[in-house]
């Protein structure tokens, strides 16, 4: 059984910081791409961050510079580093397995944890 279990969201305000992190247990961890989506209410899911099996890291234009994707294989964990948050990024986010860009889609993916940005 495929489980991601996303933590470290919450309250920031504008400009802080927050470190979210995603465990994931029944799967090859080591072998998958793994990816940060985001959904704020009411619009689409944005992929920001994706990180392949080798450690490539790549981001959506919208948070490039301000958050950094990261991957430990020991602990079968990935983790997005969110600095200099915006009001514009809060939203639910999610990890999930195997990120498609061109399609926003995945084929497992965590429950999600909120990020608020608000002062």
């Amino acid at each position: 059984q495929v489980q991601l279990v996303e933590s470290g969201g919450g309250l920031v305000q504008p400009g802080g910081s927050l470190r979210l992190s995603c465990a994931a247990s029944g799967i090859i961890f080591r072998l998958r791409d793994m990816g940060w989506f985001r959904q704020p209410p009411g619009k689409e899911r944005e992929l920001v961050a994706a990180i392949t099996s080798g450690g490539a890291p790549s981001y959506a234009d919208s948070v490039k510079g301000r958050f950094t994707i990261s991957r430990d294989n020991a602990k079968n964990t990935v983790f997005l580093q969110m600095n200099s948050l915006k009001p514009e990024d809060t939203a639910v986010y999610f990890c999930a397995t195997d990120p498609r860009p061109s399609t926003l889609g995945y084929i497992y993916r965590g429950q999600g944890t909120q990020v608020t940005v608000s002062s």
